[in-house]
């Protein structure tokens, strides 16, 4: 099997080295830490043991693959900025089937419209995994995958690919409703996520110790929005990732790190769109709504201190 990882952080480096370990041919493209995966690979620290990855080819464009792969895993945040089409524009083959493991809610679109005849594969990763400098990667905890064809349906490919990460010691399930898994991680995400970020940097246990009644209401008004778009969540829902949360290491969010680090937010792929989906389907959100303002606030705040301020003159006769 031949396997091309898209991108070279935390998610992409920590998955394709756990397929590499399993016998597979993968290879990675790089853009930031290009010359450091090149030229030294990739140092992952996990409780799963620690592994020195070494990808089969490193490029900075799919242009220059050998080979078109059987799997192209898209592991990149979904943010304006990011071009997901052109990425995997020359990855794309006649039989590759596209992997997206990424968070967010309705992430799929773009992707189908603009390869309506491949195989897409739908994936979220339920892992606490930091990338902690150019090619080294901490794997902290958990890391269990679920996968799944978009719109709906587990195909062969995905039960292959299920396979192997079984056998890398990772719970990976498909999911015959990948939508229904993706709006699961959004109760975890559309709290945790934007909280850290809001309350200048807090881990999820301190945001859990002191504002438990409002990352409770979020979660709610997740799951209610999943039940009206017809992707109703099991029950206990909330109070598994209550419990989930209080177990877990202290943790910075993926988004904290990216506001820490002064990178794009995955603001609207996991807030905007929720919200977005709770207006059309008229499901009242108020603490929702609340959070994405104040994170739309947060983000033009960031991008007026990056902006160039005037210089002011004196005024004639001052």
């Amino acid at each position: 099997m031949n396997v091309l990882v898209i991108g070279s952080g935390a998610v992409g480096s920590f998955y394709g080295a756990l397929l590499a370990k399993q016998g597979v041919e993968v290879s990675v493209l790089a853009r930031s830490d290009y010359d450091q995966v090149r030229e030294h690979g990739i140092e992952i620290v996990s409780p799963l043991g620690n592994y020195h990855f070494r990808p089969h080819q490193v490029v900075r464009d799919a242009a220059r693959l050998w080979r078109k792969p059987d799997y192209v895993l898209l592991c990149i945040k979904v943010v304006e900025a990011a071009d997901r089409v052109g990425l995997l524009r020359d990855a794309v083959g006649p039989r590759t089937a596209i992997v997206l493991i990424c968070n967010g809610i309705d992430i799929e679109r773009e992707i189908a419209a603009a390869f309506p005849d491949s195989e897409l594969i739908s994936g979220l990763a339920f892992i606490c995994v930091t990338r902690t400098a150019p090619g080294h990667v901490w794997h902290q905890a958990y890391g269990k995958l679920a996968l799944g064809n978009y719109p709906q349906g587990a195909s062969d490919k995905v039960q292959k690919l299920c396979s192997l990460f079984d056998a890398a010691r990772i719970d990976c399930s498909p999911a015959a409703d990948i939508t229904a898994a993706r709006w699961q991680k959004c109760v975890w995400n559309a709290p945790f996520n934007p909280l850290s970020v809001l309350s200048g940097g807090l881990p999820t246990s301190d945001i859990l110790a002191g504002q438990e009644a409002l990352v409770r209401a979020i979660m709610a008004e997740v799951c209610a929005i999943a039940t009206v778009s017809g992707h109703p969540l099991a029950d206990d829902i909330i109070e598994r990732n209550i419990d989930h949360t209080r177990t877990m290491p202290p943790y910075k969010t993926s988004m904290l790190l990216d506001f820490e680090a002064g990178r794009p937010m995955e603001t609207e792929a996991i807030l905007g769109n929720a919200v977005r989906a709770g207006h059309w389907l008229g499901v009242p959100i108020p603490h929702l709504e609340t959070v994405y303002g104040l994170m739309k606030l947060r983000e033009a705040a960031i991008a007026g201190a990056h902006r160039p301020r005037p210089i002011r003159g004196d005024r004639p006769g001052g």
